[in-house]
């Protein structure tokens, strides 16, 4: 961490910013020491050569890139030829101060600039659940209690499989189990943080010895860099050894028993290297996360031959059955498509049931009553999207079923979306509404597609904005070749089949 002299009159008059999710896990790493000898976001040159060699221009091995991107209106508040101008204070998703970095050089990407310099903490950040456990590297270190330190990178639920390789690899190495829990965004099985730390801690009695700490690691896509910087980090915590259970962790260590002989990570040379000949413990077939996870949204109980019964309860609670869980339904499409009737339908038969709780949020009600202020510029939309994407996930999160049903343009505001449902523990259903451009002109009841065309209305979707047509959603349906009724149903046929509601409970005996 940077040393260099912060006065109290330049952070008063600094720019503030938010990172994202992946850039705040970054800062609390760099901040904590665990990117040791990293200590700033990396400017372009520096970019360019890690990518091209794995190496800093000093000379210095690094694996992936680790930078900041701010909007170009916080970069034009940066002067970096000035003391008094360069600093950036960054904070958390709650507007506490966390950080200051030292812009050192001002570089437009196509995503916006990138930040580069030296960070220095001028806050601490004290919410967020679990904090006792976020341990830095040096106290992580302090209470290790073998030269022999068995790293194991808990991204996912710890099983009875998981359990017994974990066991046999400590006692082969004799070594102190170092559990890191990745908490900076959701496990590659869509475990929240929370939910994935509170069933790693309910197997607790079922490890050796061991440290558990939770880590703000996160994925960048790039499976070996993603693998070789949480090596560094688990090195920085103390691990001398990485358990490959299923897969090499440059693979996202990934957690699927039953190989032939079991491989270690030797931290002090970069070598994999069986460290017995014999086969792991647990002979039985281990589930796949498929399996336990479709078990879970059926309402079934997880075998205890598999999973031990305090960690399945836990995954209960993270993962109860669809039929009580949270829904977000999305419907997007053009102005005009019908995705309001539709949604509107939605939301009448489900009341009509009496099965689940549900709101909707319809496009023009939002813009009336929660986004007001905003424009139709790219960056109103997607704050337009993020705001209703927020309070669709509150509602799922408290096991209601949000309908929602914008225009939603851009893919990357139906990301944050789904991205947001995730994270409270809900589902997220994607419904494009494919009725076409020239369909949507004729129903034009209010005129908008005429003035658009005429000039009167800029940034019109589909006229002089762009609509980024989904290839991700769950379902697609076309309001000019079925009738609305037909699109409620095959809305409603898709939640009684995926298990989101009963058929009995919609009146229905089988499908529309």
């Amino acid at each position: 961490m940077s040393d260099w002299v912060l006065p109290d009159e330049v952070l008063a008059d600094a720019p503030v910013y938010t990172p994202r999710p992946h850039e705040l896990a970054d800062l609390e790493l760099l901040l904590s020491g665990a990117y040791e000898p990293l200590s700033r976001f990396m400017n372009r040159d520096e970019v360019a050569a890690v990518n091209a060699t794995g190496f800093l221009p000093d000379g210095s091995p690094w694996p992936t890139p680790v930078t900041l991107v701010v909007p170009e209106a916080v970069a034009a508040k940066l002067d970096t030829a000035s003391a008094r101008h360069r600093v950036l204070v960054l904070t958390d998703p709650e507007g506490a101060p966390v950080a200051a970095v030292e812009t050192k050089e001002l570089t437009p990407t196509g995503r916006g600039v990138l930040a580069a310099g030296p960070v220095r903490r001028i806050g601490e950040v004290l919410h967020g659940p679990f904090r006792r456990l976020r341990a830095t590297p040096a106290q992580t270190r302090r209470t290790l209690t073998t030269s022999r330190v068995l790293g194991v990178i808990a991204d996912r639920p710890l099983h009875r499989p998981q359990l017994a390789e974990i066991h046999r690899a400590a006692h082969t190495l004799n070594a102190h189990v170092l559990i890191l829990v990745p908490v900076a965004t959701l496990g590659p099985d869509g475990l929240p943080p929370a939910s994935l730390m509170r069933a790693v801690l309910a197997a607790r009695d079922r490890l050796p010895q061991a440290t558990i700490v939770a880590v703000p690691l996160s994925h960048r896509g790039d499976e070996v860099r993603d693998g070789l910087l949480t090596a560094r980090v688990a090195s920085a915590y103390g691990a001398t050894h990485l358990l490959s259970m299923g897969r090499n962790f440059t693979g996202g260590s990934g957690i699927r028993i039953m190989l032939p002989r079991q491989l270690c990570y030797d931290i002090r040379d970069g070598q994999w290297r069986a460290v017995d000949e014999v086969e792991p413990p647990f002979r039985r077939q281990a589930m796949t996360g498929a399996e336990i996870y479709d078990m879970l949204d059926r309402g079934f109980g997880l075998p205890d031959w598999h999973t031990p019964p305090a960690v399945a309860a836990e995954l209960r609670k993270a993962r109860p059955p669809r039929r009580r869980r949270g829904v977000v339904v999305f419907l997007t499409g053009l102005s005009g498509s019908g995705k309001s009737t539709i949604a509107r339908g939605l939301y009448d038969s489900l009341l009509e049931s009496g099965e689940r709780t549900v709101s909707l949020f319809d496009g023009d009600v939002v813009r009336r009553l929660l986004s007001a202020e905003l424009g139709f510029s790219p960056e109103d939309r997607a704050l337009n999207i993020r705001r209703i994407g927020y309070v669709a996930a509150e509602v799922a999160h408290h096991h209601g079923i949000a309908i929602c049903c914008p225009i939603a343009p851009y893919a990357s505001g139906r990301a944050a979306a789904r991205r947001m449902a995730a994270e409270a523990g809900g589902d997220f259903i994607l419904v494009h509404v494919a009725t076409p451009l020239e369909v949507c002109e004729e129903r034009d009841r209010k005129g908008l597609y005429a003035k658009a065309r005429a000039g009167q209305i800029e940034s019109f979707t589909g006229i002089s904005a762009p609509y980024e047509t989904p290839d991700d959603a769950e379902l697609t349906v076309d309001a000019s070749r079925m009738s609305v009724d037909e699109a409620v149903g095959t809305v409603l046929d898709h939640l009684i089949e995926g298990g989101w509601l009963e058929a009995t409970g919609m009146g229905l005996t089988g499908g529309r």
